[in-house]
């Protein structure tokens, strides 16, 4: 059953406090095992080492593995079958010969960074604990809540240099041709993005046909917005303000003189309080 975690403190490192771990820094300090449940992702751990994120957005080792032609659907399947209470499905995929010890190690921990870019901060109030539970994945490669945090806090470093170019995050990607912006991409990896954007997928899902980090796609689509590669969404136009008398119509005539309204609902004998009581029931009749 999920226990709630009580607050406590942040644990500090040598640069100054972590990264908004909150509850898995007391995860760690108490070396447990099992599964912390936040409102944007799960953390399962070892012994205080975290060494599986599920439940984000980015890719994980199956999307990542299948675009590079490496793991079929029917493979990958017959490994979560196969994993059993033993939860050994890692080892399950490299005992079979379909994955090399080094390309699951790999790919499983820039799986985890990614998905603990986008689950992390946790914050107690939204987070429970569920001691004893285990992915079915298995014990690949553990990393410390430390060094996670820090990972994760490079990245979101790394993303805010380009916050302007924010508006791009959740937008179909919308290629420019380098004619019109006068650049053209730096990489390669920019150009596939290029390449697979057709104007009606976002930087996620481009991730997963891809097979590749969320974070360094995000990343990709701001740069590329800043060089006037993609197109950034317009901004939405104010409505015009209304002029006072706009919505009446225009009579022959002298033109109406106006007054300013007695304060009779606030009786008072400061002038400077009537003053402004009447300017204020002035404005709200213009308004």
């Amino acid at each position: 059953m999920p226990l709630p975690i009580s607050p406590g403190p942040a644990a500090s490192g040598p640069h100054g406090p972590a990264a908004s771990g909150g509850p898995l820094d007391r995860c760690a300090a108490e070396r447990v095992t099992g599964a912390l449940r936040g409102p944007n992702g799960c953390f399962y751990l070892r012994d205080g080492a975290v060494y599986c994120v599920e439940g984000t957005p980015a890719p994980g080792i199956e999307a990542r593995l299948g675009a590079a032609g490496r793991l079929t659907g029917d493979r990958w399947r017959r490994a979560l079958e196969t994993a059993g209470p033993d939860h050994c499905g890692g080892q399950f995929l490299v005992a079979e010969g379909w994955l090399t010890q080094s390309e699951l190690e790999i790919c499983h921990l820039g799986a985890l960074l990614d998905a603990a870019f986008f689950a992390l901060p946790l914050a107690s109030e939204t987070s429970s604990f569920t001691p004893g539970s285990r992915h079915w994945l298995g014990l690949v490669r553990g990393i410390s809540a430390a060094a996670l945090q820090r990972a994760t806090a490079r990245r979101r470093a790394l993303l805010d240099r380009l916050r302007p170019w924010a508006a791009v995050d959740a937008l179909p990607v919308v290629p420019l041709t380098p004619a019109r912006s006068g650049h053209s991409p730096t990489t390669g990896r920019q150009r596939r993005l290029l390449a697979r954007a057709d104007g009606r997928h976002t930087p996620y899902e481009l991730a997963h046909a891809l097979g590749q980090s969320a974070f360094v796609t995000l990343l990709d689509a701001r740069r590329l917005a800043a060089a006037g590669l993609i197109q950034m969404p317009t901004a939405p136009t104010a409505l015009p303000r209304r002029r006072p008398g706009a919505c009446h119509p225009v009579t022959e005539g002298p033109p109406p003189t106006w007054q300013l309204p007695v304060p009779d609902i606030l009786e008072t004998a400061d002038p400077d309080i009537a003053l402004l009581v009447r300017l204020r029931t002035a404005l709200e009749e213009n308004l």
